[in-house]
């Protein structure tokens, strides 16, 4: 499979790799956020198996097969570690990777995730299986996926595939979220298809929820985003920069910036390379 990948921003320092959302790509995920984190850090984005520039495969959609195609992607760009930012199905892809891949991870921000079905509000895939094809055409995710799909007409595919994938939603057990090695951001809207109560229980798995002043602060943090739907939480990247850009370099020591050449500068802070990994 070619999976597809995009670089942004300085070729210095950690990358960090961004993970989008179902039926989702580059463009609908991260379109607002990825030219900020690109202004300090290398930012590399990926599209999964049938999103975005990425072709399909014979092979039903799992979190733990596109987690394995990121592990692939690493090593065929030579990265051993990378920070992994993920917004829904590519935070549950993130996830996977912090506790099946925990060696090739540095810290995890993981945006409107949960670790079991418990996590999501009740009845909100009951109507998931009757979801056609053409009940998405006009909108944002089918102008994207039109735009830049090397096959235009899989579409469909696409969507019943990732409904099989919503009938199988991955689950991790308390142990498992409690052992993780990676520090994690949670981020969630108040709005979202999360609960907050599960976001709050992972937190406390993950060593938050303690009295900081008394114990210091854990390696995890919880941000919930107001006014904040599901779908909304990625166009808050004003808030999601700053909070991503601390927390990622939080015990990073501090390294002067590079000095560009006046041409280099006079473009401006990100550059862009963009291709398929074989």
């Amino acid at each position: 499979m070619d999976i597809y990948h995009e670089e942004h921003g300085s070729a210095q320092g950690r990358p960090v790799l961004l993970i989008h959302g179902a039926l989702s790509g580059i463009g609908t995920s991260f379109g607002a956020i990825l030219p900020l984190l690109a202004r300090t850090r290398r930012v590399i984005a990926v599209e999964l198996q049938a999103h975005g520039r990425t072709p399909d495969i014979d092979r039903p959609f799992t979190v733990e097969d596109f987690a394995a195609d990121v592990v692939e992607l690493l090593d065929r760009l030579g990265i051993a570690t990378a920070d992994v930012f993920g917004w829904s199905m590519g935070a549950a892809v993130a996830l996977r990777l912090g506790t099946d891949h925990a060696g090739r991870v540095g810290r995890l921000v993981l945006a409107s995730v949960s670790f079991d079905d418990a996590g999501l509000h009740p009845g909100l895939l009951d109507g998931i299986q009757d979801l056609r094809p053409e009940h998405l055409y006009g909108s944002e995710l089918h102008d994207e996926y039109l735009r830049t799909a090397p096959d235009p007409a899989g579409f469909a595919t696409l969507v019943t595939k990732m409904k099989v994938l919503d009938a199988n939603l991955p689950r991790w057990t308390a142990a498992q979220i409690r052992a993780l090695a990676a520090p994690v951001l949670l981020v969630l809207g108040d709005s979202d298809i999360v609960r907050p109560e599960h976001a709050v229980e992972m937190f406390r798995l993950l060593g938050g929820g303690v009295a900081g002043d008394l114990t210091g602060l854990p390696a995890c943090r919880l941000a919930v985003l107001p006014g904040t739907t599901h779908t909304g939480v990625p166009q808050r990247a004003e808030w999601l920069a700053a909070m991503i850009d601390e927390f990622l370099d939080e015990g990073v020591p501090a390294r002067a910036a590079p000095r560009l050449p006046d041409r280099a500068r006079d473009r401006g802070p990100a550059s862009v390379s963009g291709g398929k990994a074989r």
